[in-house]
């Protein structure tokens, strides 16, 4: 096969021609031309969640763990106390990486084939007053659920607690509106439903909380009130920027500005899932995951019930005719995940679950 694969994962993503193109041009760190376009990404991520009057955002070199872990390291006083919002294994990580820093960490924890409820964290508020945050994953792809973005806001709000949010598989997908949802901290990634390349993740902080983050954090490198205050100051990054990362953003946001934002990239990936859930139906796949508790991000599946049945082989059979499929995430059932999102349609959807169900051809002959 000598197309590219396409990749069913949560990110990295399938792109496009047009990202890829975008990479071929080395560019100075410190020169105009490439801090104008850092400039511009900074602009347009702002807009998609109509937030230039309320908050800044900061971008950070790396995965979008590392701007998770910075946006904790950067707002969490040391003597705070983060309140983890718990369904799934991307919310485990945020507690650990909470603890590893040296601040005080407790997991409310749910079903993971269950949102986090709102009325549960208001109890629990009620109860803890040495909560000073909320960390909660909008998008919990460890199986796929979408969790209550506005609801868990007004229950921070109310009790004046912080609210920062790992939106890494919703951002540029689901609505987030920086006008009508109070957050101190939302963090997503170029690679995920933006459909650029991974290696640069950004967070955006409320205008009213970023003086207080000035020496909070223990790392020089992920300081996001440094990173912020020298941007500002100069136009560069503090250290070496991922140029070709940026540049591809900054072409994959043009694309995304050309579909028509974040109401037809959702569209679009509904449609996907939609495709995706009834081609796999009706080769006699289970989702794991209600569909009213679904996102349209990425797709749970209980493993096939047949005799012999292993991830690693059906995953290279699915690869062998061009599609990367995801392991399961969950601890006490066998299943896998099939994204629906990047730069795919409906279309491709149809062929990988073609791929799947001749790679189920497979595994049946061969027992």
């Amino acid at each position: 096969m000598d197309r590219d694969k396409i990749l069913l994962t949560p990110g990295p993503l399938t792109t496009t021609l047009r990202t890829k193109l975008a990479m071929l041009k080395d560019w100075g760190s410190w020169d105009a031309d490439f801090n104008a376009v850092t400039a511009r990404v900074r602009r347009s991520l702002l807009d998609i969640i109509h937030g230039s009057d309320s908050h800044v955002v900061v971008p950070l070199q790396g995965s979008g763990t590392f701007s998770v872990e910075a946006a904790v390291a950067s707002l969490v006083p040391r003597d705070g106390h983060v309140l983890v919002l718990d369904n799934g294994a991307y919310c485990k990580r945020a507690a650990k990486l909470t603890t590893l820093m040296g601040r005080e960490a407790t997991s409310l924890e749910f079903d993971e084939a269950q949102p986090v409820d709102p009325l549960a964290l208001e109890t629990y508020l009620q109860k803890d007053t040495s909560i000073t945050h909320v960390l909660m994953v909008h998008c919990e792809t460890g199986a796929g659920v979408r969790n209550p973005l506005q609801a868990v806001a007004d229950v921070c709000a109310r009790f004046h607690v912080g609210l920062i949010v790992d939106a890494m598989s919703s951002f540029a997908a689901l609505e987030i509106d920086a006008r009508s949802t109070r957050f101190d901290a939302l963090i997503a990634a170029s690679g995920k439903c933006l459909e650029g390349v991974p290696g640069m993740g950004f967070v955006f902080i409320r205008k009213e909380v970023l003086a207080a983050c000035e020496g909070r954090s223990q790392s020089l490198a992920m300081d996001l009130y440094d990173q912020y205050v020298y941007m500002e100051k100069t136009g560069q990054w503090r250290f070496t920027p991922p140029t070709h990362v940026v540049v591809a953003l900054a072409e994959a946001i043009a694309q995304f500005e050309e579909e028509g934002g974040q109401p037809a990239r959702l569209a679009r990936y509904t449609h996907n899932y939609e495709t995706l859930v009834a081609g796999m139906r009706a080769l006699g796949f289970k989702p794991f995951l209600d569909p009213a508790v679904q996102a349209p991000i990425i797709v749970t599946f209980h493993a096939p019930d047949i005799a012999g049945y292993d991830f690693k082989t059906f995953y290279a059979a699915v690869r062998a005719r061009g599609f990367l499929l995801y392991p399961g995430k969950l601890t006490q059932i066998e299943t896998f995940r099939v994204g629906c999102i990047g730069a795919i349609d409906s279309h491709a959807i149809k062929q990988a679950v073609h791929a799947i169900a001749m790679a189920l051809q497979d595994l049946t002959l061969s027992n």
